[in-house]
C-alpha cells in the first residue's frame, strides 16, 4: 500500500507541474517536488538490466557538455549537465534532465528560469568545477546576467541559451525540464570545437 500511495502522490505532484502546459511560458517559479522514494521496483523484484551494464553500454553515446545556471535569492547556482537537447523549433524549446535528488534543482525551480552554457573543448576544468557538490562553484568564474532572465551567462562559452521553465515531467529517477527559449547567442569562431563526453572521459571533436 505504501508504494501505491507513493505513486499516487507522485502523480498529483506531476499534475501540479503540468498545470501550465500549453501556456507560452510559466509566470513564475515551479514546485521543485519533495525528494521521493525513487525505487520503481519492489525489493523482491529483479531489475530488468544491471545498472553498471546500463551505464557501460550508454557510455558509448558521446554527448556535448553544458552548465545549467540560475540565479535565485541566495545568488548564482548551477550544475554540469550532459543530458541536454533541442526539442522544438516553433515554439523554440530545449530540454535538460536532472536527477530528482539534485540539491541544485530546487533552486533552479524556484528561480523559474535558467541559462544553458554550452562548453568548448578547452573548458573541461570549468565543467569539473560545476560537477562537484557542496563547493562554491562560482568561485573565480566570471559571468554576466543573461539578457532576459538574468541567469548567469558564463564568460568564454561558445554558446548560451536563456530560458524560462515551461513544463517539468517525471522520468524515473530524473526530471525532464522543458525550457522556452527567450534569447540565445554564440561565437562565430569555427575553430572553437565542443567539449564532448564519452565513456567517462572528456574529449574534443576532430575532423
Amino acid at each position: 500500500m505504501g508504494d501505491v500511495m507513493g505513486h499516487a502522490g507522485m502523480a498529483e505532484a506531476t499534475i501540479r507541474y503540468l498545470r501550465s502546459a500549453g501556456a507560452p511560458a510559466t509566470t513564475g517559479p515551479v514546485d521543485p517536488l519533495p525528494r521521493p522514494d525513487l525505487r520503481a521496483v519492489g525489493d523482491d523484484e529483479r531489475l530488468p538490466v544491471d545498472p553498471s551494464e546500463f551505464r557501460r553500454v550508454l557510455g558509448h553515446f558521446a554527448s556535448g557538455v553544458t552548465v545549467i545556471t540560475a540565479y535565485d535569492e541566495e545568488g548564482p547556482t548551477g550544475f554540469a549537465c550532459q543530458s541536454f537537447a533541442s526539442l522544438s523549433l516553433d515554439p523554440p524549446l530545449v530540454a535538460f534532465m536532472v536527477g530528482r535528488t539534485s540539491t541544485t534543482w530546487p533552486r533552479i525551480a524556484r528561480a523559474g528560469a535558467f541559462c544553458v552554457n554550452i562548453l568548448g573543448a578547452d573548458q573541461g576544468p570549468l565543467c569539473r568545477g560545476f560537477a562537484v557538490s557542496g563547493a562554491d562553484k562560482f568561485a573565480g568564474v566570471d559571468h554576466t546576467p543573461a539578457p532576459v532572465t538574468g541567469a548567469p551567462r558564463l564568460a568564454g562559452v561558445p554558446a548560451w541559451i536563456d530560458c524560462r521553465i515551461q513544463t517539468v515531467h517525471t522520468g524515473g529517477d530524473h526530471l525532464i525540464v522543458v525550457g522556452r527559449v527567450e534569447a540565445l547567442g554564440g561565437t562565430e569562431d569555427e575553430e572553437s570545437g565542443p567539449l564532448l563526453f564519452h565513456r567517462g572521459r572528456f574529449g574534443a571533436f576532430s575532423e
